[in-house]
């Protein structure tokens, strides 16, 4: 390598050596400004820190209602089908053709009125026929007295014989039986010229007449037309065995008498019937197969406006609890099968205690233990609060526990009235 080339690989070595030195320079610098900048925004936060403390957080606002004994009324629901307290099959009694139909279905008819009217002429042909054979058989008992009155005091002389004295008496015996014979006739008779007039036995509402003019009735041919009594009118429905102990229990521990249980009616659009039932009376047995008993009750119809065959929710008291405490459901929090609500205390601290709820009384629980009155109780918002936690209580801005109505459940109503 010649002098030349040695020298410029000096230089170079040389300048690589400046270059590197720089650049570990500018390196040293940008992290010093960093960390310098760093540093300072800590040192502004620690300070600013050091001037003021976040302030606390405001207690959550809830929404409280406070618990007062209420006295609640169960009621029980069952389906009942609507029947005239008395109920007459209209039927022809003797054969013949239906000559008029005397009333207008669907009308109000007193008993003894004339519902059908069926071609009499051959029942009054043979009531005649009857008087007459009566009449000859009146005549020839006549004939045979006579005989008898003629004979005696001669068979008394032994001017004839005790024989023929005998079968006069005999014969006026028989004359005398079938005289009987005839006026029994003549009665079946009369009856049946009395059944062509079909009339009803009682007062009540005609029904439709299932047979037409001109058709040949007899006592085989079926129902004409129905009459029902239907003020009062009867409800019948089917209560379980349980159902029917607790009525029986509520009603024998308070008036002693089942016959004041009221009852009402509720129509299939919701409404209800503005007269009130009363119970009439029980089955005398407990059907084996579905497990429950007939029971019938009374409304008053004067109106008509309920008819046979009409169905309906029959709904009655079965049981009252006393002193109960009801609390709405959004209050009571459910966690692997226990329950518990959020209760206020004096100083609104919230303390979440244990319940055992009871019957459900439409939008809220009856508490049997856990609660007493005048604890307030979080309904809205307890699912933010933790035990222990300040609450600032307002309270429930919905409706309140309703009382003195009904609300419906699965078979059952339960109705409460608040306690004075």
């Amino acid at each position: 390598m010649n002098t030349n080339s040695l020298g410029l690989v000096l230089q170079a070595d040389k300048v690589a050596e400046i270059l590197q030195k720089s650049y570990r320079h500018c390196i040293l610098v940008a992290d010093a400004r960093f960390i310098s900048a760093f540093c300072f925004l800590i040192l502004m936060l620690f300070a600013d820190g050091c001037k003021r403390k976040p302030a606390p957080a405001p207690p959550s606002e809830v929404q409280i209602i406070t618990l007062a004994a209420t006295n609640v009324l169960i009621f029980e629901e069952w389906i009942g089908t609507l029947d005239g307290y008395v109920n007459a099959q209209i039927r022809a009694q003797v054969p013949g053709y239906l000559l008029t139909q005397n009333y207008a279905e669907g009308s109000e008819v007193k008993a003894g009125d004339v519902l059908f009217q069926i071609d009499p002429r051959p029942f009054q042909a043979e009531l005649n026929q009857t008087l007459a054979k009566l009449a000859m058989d009146k005549a020839q008992a006549g004939k045979t007295g006579l005989d008898v009155k003629r004979f005696t005091p001669l068979a008394k002389e032994q001017a004839i014989s005790q024989e023929q004295l005998d079968n006069a008496v005999q014969a006026n015996l028989a004359a005398d039986a079938q005289v009987k014979a005839d006026e029994a006739a003549v009665e079946n008779a009369q009856l049946n010229l009395g059944f062509t007039k079909i009339k009803s036995p009682i007062d009540g509402l005609a029904g439709i007449a299932l047979a037409q003019i001109g058709d040949l009735l007899s006592p085989s041919s079926g129902l004409l037309t129905t009459v029902s009594r239907l003020n009062p009118i009867k409800v019948n429905f089917q209560i379980g065995e349980q159902s029917y102990l607790n009525f029986w229990r509520h009603h024998t521990a308070g008036s002693g008498a089942e016959t004041n249980l009221e009852l009402q009616l509720i129509f299939s659009d919701g409404s209800t019937y503005a007269e009130k039932g009363r119970f009439l009376f029980a089955d005398r047995q407990v059907n084996p197969t579905t497990g429950t008993l007939q029971i019938v009750g009374l409304f008053s119809n004067a109106n008509f406006l309920l008819r046979p065959g009409q169905y309906g929710r029959v709904r009655a008291q079965t049981l009252t609890i006393t002193n109960a405490l009801l609390v709405p459901q959004r209050a009571v929090t459910e966690l692997q099968g226990t329950y518990q609500v959020a209760v206020v205390g004096e100083t609104n601290q919230v303390h979440l205690q244990p319940v055992k709820v009871g019957e459900q009384v439409g939008a809220n629980w009856i508490i049997e233990s856990g609660l007493k009155a005048g604890e307030r109780i979080v309904v809205e918002g307890a699912q933010k609060v933790k035990e222990g936690a300040v609450v600032n209580p307002k309270p429930f801005e919905s409706a309140t526990i309703q009382t003195n109505q009904p609300w419906v459940q699965t078979n059952s109503v339960t109705q409460s009235n608040q306690s004075k």
